[in-house]
C-alpha cells in the first residue's frame, strides 16, 4: 500500500461492495433452503423428514455469519488480534456447525431447477463422488481441509494480507465457514450421511489437536509472530490471549461433540444388544456347596 489517500479510499470502497456482496449471497442461500423446505414440507407435511428445529439452526447459523461481519465484531477485529480471534471463533465454532446441522443438502437440491436436480444426481452417482461418501474419505478430507485452512490463515503473512486488503480477508472468512461446514457436516448433518460414531470422534479429536498447537504456538510464543500492525496496544499480550481464545474454545466444543458423540454411540449399542454391554445376569439356581470339618 501507498501513503497517498486515494487507497484507503478505494480499500473502503472494496469494502463496502464485498459487504454487499456478503448480504446478497447469504440471502440467496437462506432463500434458497426456504424455497428447498418449503418444497419438501409440502410434499411430505410439515417437520416430516427435516425437522423445525434443524430449520432454526440453519437460520441461526445464516444470522452468526452475518454478525461476523459488521460491528462490533469488525471493529474489534480492526484494533487487535485478540478481536479477530474472536471473529474467526465465531465463523468456525458457531456459524460452521449451525450451518452443518441444518442439513442443507436436500432442501437446496429441492431448489434447484429441475435439469440441476438431474445433473446433480448422476454427478451423486458417479463412482468419484460415491468414493468421497466413504466414511473413511469424507472424515479425511474434512479434517484436513480444516486443519490446513486454520494454519494457513493464520500464518504471519497471509494474516496480515487479510487484514491489508478487503479481498483477502472476504476470502479467508469464506474458507473458515467452508472448512467448519465441511467438518461439522458429517457429525451434525443428517442421520443417513453422518459418519460412524468411532470415525467421528477420531475426526474431531484428529482435528483439535493441530489447533490445539496453533493455539499453544500464540500462547507460549516468547516474542510476538506477527508485526506490530496487526497486534494491539500491548503486542505480546495481545497474541497470548489470541492464542487462548483459539485454544480453550475450541477444545471445550471438540470434547463437549466427542464425549456426547461417545456416549449416545454406547446408548445405541446397549439398546440393540445389551448382553454385548452389560454382563448377563446368571440363568437357573444357584448351587452352594459348604465344607466343614465333618463332611468328607
Amino acid at each position: 500500500m501507498t501513503a497517498t489517500g486515494g487507497v484507503p479510499q478505494e480499500a473502503s470502497v472494496v469494502a463496502g461492495l464485498l459487504d454487499i456482496l456478503l448480504v446478497l449471497t447469504l440471502a440467496l442461500l437462506a432463500a434458497g433452503y426456504g424455497r428447498g423446505v418449503h418444497e419438501l414440507w409440502a410434499r411430505r407435511g410439515a417437520g416430516r423428514v427435516l425437522p423445525g428445529w434443524r430449520v432454526a439452526t440453519f437460520g441461526l447459523g445464516v444470522l452468526v455469519a452475518l454478525a461476523a461481519q459488521g460491528p462490533p465484531l469488525t471493529d474489534l477485529a480492526g484494533r487487535s488480534l485478540t478481536g479477530h480471534m474472536i471473529q474467526h471463533m465465531a465463523l468456525l465454532l458457531v456459524a460452521g456447525p449451525l450451518l452443518a446441522a441444518g442439513a442443507a443438502g436436500l432442501p437446496l437440491t429441492l431448489a434447484c431447477p429441475q435439469p440441476l436436480r438431474q445433473r446433480l444426481a448422476r454427478l451423486r452417482a458417479a463412482p468419484t463422488a460415491r468414493w468421497l461418501r466413504r466414511p473413511v474419505t469424507t472424515a479425511a478430507l474434512a479434517g484436513g481441509v480444516q486443519t490446513l485452512v486454520l494454519w494457513v490463515w493464520h500464518l504471519p503473512g497471509p494474516y496480515v494480507a487479510a487484514l491489508q486488503q478487503p479481498l483477502v480477508h472476504a476470502v479467508e472468512h469464506l474458507c473458515f465457514v467452508t472448512a467448519a461446514w465441511l467438518l461439522w457436516a458429517p457429525v451434525l448433518g443428517a442421520p443417513q450421511h453422518r459418519l460412524p460414531a468411532p470415525i467421528a470422534v477420531l475426526l474431531l479429536i484428529a482435528t483439535m489437536l493441530p489447533a490445539s498447537a496453533l493455539g499453544a504456538v500464540l500462547t507460549f510464543a516468547p516474542r510476538p509472530v506477527y508485526p506490530a500492525e496487526a497486534l494491539g496496544p500491548n503486542p505480546l499480550t495481545d497474541q497470548q490471549v489470541a492464542g487462548l481464545l483459539m485454544w480453550a474454545p475450541m477444545d471445550v466444543v471438540v470434547l463437549v461433540a466427542t464425549l456426547t458423540i461417545f456416549l449416545r454411540w454406547l446408548l445405541r449399542l446397549h439398546r440393540q444388544s445389551p448382553d454385548r454391554v452389560t454382563p448377563p445376569e446368571p440363568s437357573g439356581p444357584v448351587v452352594t456347596t459348604h465344607t466343614g470339618a465333618g463332611t468328607r
